[in-house]
């Protein structure tokens, strides 16, 4: 653990004493993600292949026996937030209460006998940034608890279990990818994730022993999977599917795609959605060949191509989005496109080493020339998944 890791903790630690009155039974820390590549296709059945940020949620928790959920969050600040684990109902809670306490309703409802917490929490995962905030949140309580109450879960079922919590809990339909890039990660690797069947390939992803960076660009645009868009696109990929009768997008192959879209006549808006999904799809298969056979460079074709049907087809990037892939781009970068659900949050730029000084301020010079908020800019590395940390 690194040293900002082990005083995160202590800090953590030593809010929660003052809290509650007590030190807590242990402490916990859950990363963000970025998805590399495989975007809109978890919850298409599809493929994705994202990797842990060192930005963590960290949570210090004790176990209660009384049937009180006690939650306090430093980033929200306000006083501490107590709940009746008996009374958790989805979609009652609008705060940001609503992700932990889901996470404890979806264990108790899965047959968990989670009997109340005193959590105290901090986070480091830039939120709003399509970073993952909400599922280092829910990954961190998930393991804390998993712990705790000696459930003895794996990080594939505290992901599936974390999903559950957003999807009914919250009301928000995202899929099962950055629950699992939290739970599951591990450093130095690109997660290969299948989220049919949810079997997992860890890629070795060290681009600083290549001379390359990989940085995230966090436009500042605030976004929200909760809001309608990303509902719509969900319901237009499972009408897709249901129109060419398969299970899911997953299963249209890349080689019948002009068929497929054939099939689907003059519904131009499906057309679009279903394409995107299937080219997707493609994409991260060819990114993890290339990556196993050592061409990591070869990959930023792929990173552009990616965005530019994000931006076309799937309709959910943004103008200052597509102003960083085209500046860095220009600039000289391998790669670039935007990374998570959309509508906002943050874009990937893959830079030699030596470029990264350039790229970084011809996106901060073309952001300021634009009249947008400056970006905030920093280098992604890939690192360990949820785990216990004191």
């Amino acid at each position: 653990m690194s040293e900002s890791s082990a005083a995160a903790a202590e800090a953590v630690a030593a809010r929660f004493e003052e809290l509650y009155g007590g030190a807590p039974d242990g402490v916990w820390a859950a990363p963000g993600r970025v998805n590399l590549i495989g975007e809109h296709t978890d919850y298409n059945d599809g493929f994705v292949m994202p990797f842990a940020l060192p930005h963590t949620a960290v949570a210090a928790v004790s176990r209660r026996d009384d049937g009180v959920l006690r939650l306090h969050s430093d980033d929200i600040g306000g006083r501490v937030v107590e709940l009746a684990v008996d009374d958790l109902a989805p979609e009652s809670d609008k705060r940001w209460t609503a992700y932990p306490a889901g996470v404890v309703w979806a264990l108790r409802e899965a047959g968990h006998a989670v009997t109340g917490a005193d959590v105290h929490l901090a986070s480091s995962v830039p939120a709003g940034a399509g970073l993952s905030s909400s599922a280092a949140l829910e990954v961190v309580v998930a393991l804390a608890l998993n712990d705790l109450f000696g459930l003895g879960l794996r990080g594939w079922q505290l992901a599936r279990l974390s999903q559950r919590a957003e999807n009914v809990y919250v009301g928000a339909p995202v899929g099962i990818m950055d629950q699992t890039a939290s739970a599951c990660c591990e450093a130095g690797h690109a997660l290969f994730l299948d989220t049919r069947d949810l079997s997992q390939r860890q890629i070795p992803f060290d681009l600083a022993a290549e001379g390359m960076r990989l940085l995230v660009v966090d436009t500042q645009v605030k976004h929200s999977h909760s809001e309608g868009e990303y509902g719509k696109r969900r319901e237009g990929c499972e009408k897709g599917a249901a129109l060419l009768g398969v299970d899911a997008l997953r299963d249209v192959p890349y080689e019948e795609l002009d068929a497929a879209l054939a099939r689907l006549g003059d519904d131009e808006e499906v057309r679009r959605l279903v394409r995107h999904v299937v080219t997707e799809d493609h994409r991260v298969e060819q990114v993890v060949s290339l990556l196993e056979s050592g061409d990591t460079r070869a990959i930023g074709p792929l990173l552009i191509e990616g965005h530019a049907s994000l931006r076309d087809d799937f309709r959910v990037s943004c103008p200052e989005l597509d102003l960083v892939v085209d500046t860095a781009v220009s600039a000289g970068a391998l790669g670039a496109r935007m990374t998570g659900g959309g509508f906002g949050g943050s874009a990937i730029v893959l830079v030699e080493e030596g470029d990264v000084p350039a790229v970084t301020k011809a996106v901060e010079e073309a952001f300021a020339a634009a009249g947008f908020t400056t970006p905030r800019v920093f280098e992604a590395v890939p690192s360990a998944g949820a785990r216990r940390v004191r």
